[in-house]
């Protein structure tokens, strides 16, 4: 680990949200470079199991676990299988879940990660070392289901027109670096001083595609719900607009009281699993941002578990899907 403790966005405010006690047992969903982590195991007494999907993250937190003592276990998988990794660690219930959602900032800075266009590098963006990577979506994905991509995750408003350039100039030359793909976004896509890079949103959109990321959000709220014990705090930040509105709307759903109107008969609702902690989401203050850029998106919202049974996942969503998009279909 880096001498300098990673601090992480909004790490204060997730903590005092989180409320760590001595004797709880939480879960860091996103372990990254273990900031959340620290501040939970400062204090006394707790227990942490932390997850990442990221082999580097889970080599750099070594240290950590080291010192931790043994109640620090850290383990590599995806952070929608909280629920599995609780049990096979034999803890059936947890007090706390932290989520910090996206892609961090180390990863960023790694040129051979292929996640940013300022860095020349593979044409990679997996957060882990499984799968397809962006370089195989983009050189087998049909144009539509890349223009689709592109809007639905990058909120795109030119996706049909990087679409079109990318299969034409695919079929005399493969894209394998983030820099080809980046340069041909730039030409297609015009933009003024000050603007964002042209390259910004399809960066975003293939991410969160290869990692399935609003997917893995989803499941691993789901799976918070079901392991979270009465009492126990649900923490998450997260950094764009697709991501705070399924947090958004989660944690709206299980938190819903009442139904129907002075008009209408009441509706049959499950109890609220739920109680909003957060209103409106927390976001960071002005020194924050000043000191780390990336500050400014950051969103977060928390929830206290009910004793109300978990809801029903309903598990479809019409985002285009990873497996289907890779085999033609």
């Amino acid at each position: 680990m880096s001498s300098t403790p990673h601090v992480p966005v909004l790490g204060r405010e997730a903590v005092a949200h989180l409320a760590p006690r001595e004797g709880g047992v939480y879960v860091d969903a996103t372990f990254g470079a273990g900031g959340y982590s620290r501040a939970i195991l400062d204090v006394p007494g707790t227990r942490l199991i932390a997850i990442d999907r990221d082999r580097t993250a889970i080599a750099g937190g070594a240290e950590l676990v080291k010192s931790s003592a043994g109640r620090l276990t850290l383990v590599e998988d995806r952070f929608s299988h909280l629920a599995d990794v609780c049990a096979s660690l034999g803890v059936e219930t947890i007090d706390g879940v932290v989520m910090d959602v996206g892609v961090s900032s180390m990863q960023l800075d790694q040129a051979g990660r292929g996640f940013s266009f300022r860095l020349d590098g593979p044409l990679d963006m997996r957060m882990g070392q499984k799968g397809p990577t962006a370089a195989d979506v983009v050189a087998r994905a049909s144009e539509s289901d890349l223009a689709d991509i592109i809007y639905l995750f990058g909120e795109e408003r030119h996706s049909r027109r990087i679409a079109r350039a990318i299969v034409a100039d695919r079929q005399e030359t493969p894209f394998t670096t983030t820099r080809a793909l980046a340069d041909l976004v730039g030409r297609v896509v015009r933009s003024k001083p000050g603007d964002i890079h042209p390259a910004t949103r399809t960066f975003q959109a293939l991410r969160i595609f290869v990692n399935e990321e609003l997917e893995e959000l989803q499941a691993a709220l789901a799976a918070a719900e079901r392991v979270l014990k009465p009492g126990g705090r649900l923490v998450v930040v997260s950094f764009h607009s697709l991501e705070d509105r399924i947090v958004k709307n989660f944690l709206g759903e299980r938190s819903k009281t009442g139904g129907g109107s002075r008009h209408l008969p009441e509706v049959a609702q499950l109890a609220p699993s739920f109680q909003l902690l957060t209103r409106r989401p927390v976001v960071a203050g002005e020194d924050e941002v000043v000191q780390n850029p990336r500050a400014r998106s950051a969103k977060l919202r928390a929830a206290e578990r009910t004793s109300a049974p978990a809801h029903a996942t309903d598990g479809a969503s019409s985002w285009p899907k990873l497996s289907d998009v890779m085999r033609g279909g």
